[in-house]
């Protein structure tokens, strides 16, 4: 019994080395596909996340060339798009920005070679991954004004020469009822019986929508709507705004219009429109409604307004990402 016992441990032991050595043949054979399976886990969702950072950094580029096109001067595209995606992704690289003038856009792309920790177990050492981004930018088609006022295309040509906004000398400029520029409002000075250059607001706030070529409905009376507040507008003393001109104009009191040219951007530096609405000193007095500041160059970041190529150019713009 005690050699059976013997011969059979021996067996054993043999039998379980055999199977070690094939297990170790096993797991030999199934490195592979599993080093395969951890290429597509780990190496893959690598280049996925280069991707998505890429793409932050192209659309960063596309958006700062266009800002800098939009304010008039390009400026070096290319040393711009290199500073953008090296600040959002490292060492990747900017192709040559794209230009395209129609719609004015760019298209900016970003590259970025991605080595592999298990993929090169199957020939594979890198991947390049690139991402791009095109941002279009013009003038503003229609929108939601941060205040409900409006001046005419006459007086807007005036306070600036009769071109595009330049320069930062302040001017005050009359509402249409107390304006001094006659030949902007005639001898009476009222463009519409009732109406002061106010707007109808949205419901409930102090701001206006309109779109080019839309009309625009007059709020009668010689202060501001009674949805504003004196702190709606002075909360925009030192600020840039976008503000309806008006080209054409029609009936009277509560059903006055004025057509929407275009948007114009204008710094606030004061005003006076009457009651509370008034900033200290006041930059006009008695019965005078005015506001003072100047028409600029601006582009406006928000989504308040739409992209409209064939809106006229009055200094403003805005960016859209289209790609």
């Amino acid at each position: 019994m005690r050699r059976l016992s013997r011969e059979l441990v021996r067996r054993v032991r043999g039998r379980l080395d055999d199977e070690r050595g094939a297990s170790a043949v096993l797991l030999s054979l199934l490195m592979v596909p599993m080093l395969g399976f951890a290429a597509i886990a780990v190496d893959v969702g690598a280049v996925y996340a280069e991707k998505s950072r890429l793409q932050v950094a192209a659309d960063a580029a596309a958006l700062a060339v266009a800002q800098d096109c939009a304010r008039g001067a390009c400026g070096n595209v290319q040393a711009t798009a290199d500073a953008l995606v090296a600040a959002n992704a490292g060492t990747a690289t900017a192709g040559p920005p794209v230009l395209s003038s129609a719609p004015t856009s760019v298209t900016v792309t970003g590259d970025q070679p991605t080595e592999h920790w298990f993929a090169p177990v199957l020939g594979i050492d890198a991947t390049a991954v690139s991402a791009s981004a095109t941002v279009a930018w013009g003038a503003p088609g229609g929108g939601t004004a941060v205040l409900p006022l409006t001046f005419s295309w006459c007086e807007f040509a005036q306070q600036t020469g009769g071109g595009l906004p330049s320069g930062t000398t302040v001017r005050t400029i009359r509402l249409t009822k107390t304006s001094g520029t006659t030949d902007c409002t005639g001898p009476s000075h009222n463009i519409v019986p009732g109406g002061f250059g106010y707007l109808v607001t949205d419901p409930g706030q102090c701001r206006a929508t309109s779109a080019v070529a839309g009309r625009s409905a007059s709020s009668t009376g010689n202060t501001p709507p009674a949805d504003c507040s004196t702190a709606d507008f002075t909360r925009w003393l030192g600020h840039t705004v976008l503000l309806p001109i008006f080209d054409h104009f029609g009936d009277s009191g509560s059903n006055a219009w004025y057509r929407v040219y275009g948007y114009a951007a204008f710094r606030i530096t004061g005003f006076h429109l009457g009651g509370q609405f008034s900033t200290a000193p006041r930059p006009c007095t008695g019965n005078d409604r005015c506001i003072t500041g100047y028409f600029t160059r601006f582009v406006e970041l928000s989504d308040d307004f739409t992209l409209d190529p064939d809106a006229p150019d009055l200094g403003s713009a805005v960016l859209r990402l289209i790609r």
